[in-house]
């Protein structure tokens, strides 16, 4: 347990230095249903295994098994949720030529 609020803060400033210095990759699943899924993450692999636990998001969930289908590797986070949301932006026949 942690005895003071330095303790903690510490703790956080280490992961948030640890997250900054790692590689962020955008993904997409392909869902049992045929639908696309797109994610970001640190570790596709192990993100990928968690949506097929059921502990991913909520809309693969009702869609398992899922597989990945595309992997990008990004810098940082923050570039890694931007890509996401203009991935996610995609029509359906962009996303699959995207696969491509």
């Amino acid at each position: 347990m942690y005895h003071s609020r330095t303790q903690k803060g510490n703790l956080a400033a280490a992961r948030r230095a640890w997250y900054t210095g790692c590689m962020w990759y955008v993904y997409m699943l392909r869902c049992a249903d045929g639908s696309l899924y797109t994610g970001s993450a640190l570790d596709v692999d192990a993100r990928a295994a968690a949506h097929n636990r059921g502990r991913g998001a909520k809309y693969t969930r009702s869609r398992l098994p899922v597989s990945v289908v595309y992997r990008e590797e990004v810098g940082s986070r923050g570039e890694a949720l931007s890509r996401e949301l203009f991935i996610k932006g995609l029509t359906r026949a962009e996303k699959e030529a995207l696969l491509q």
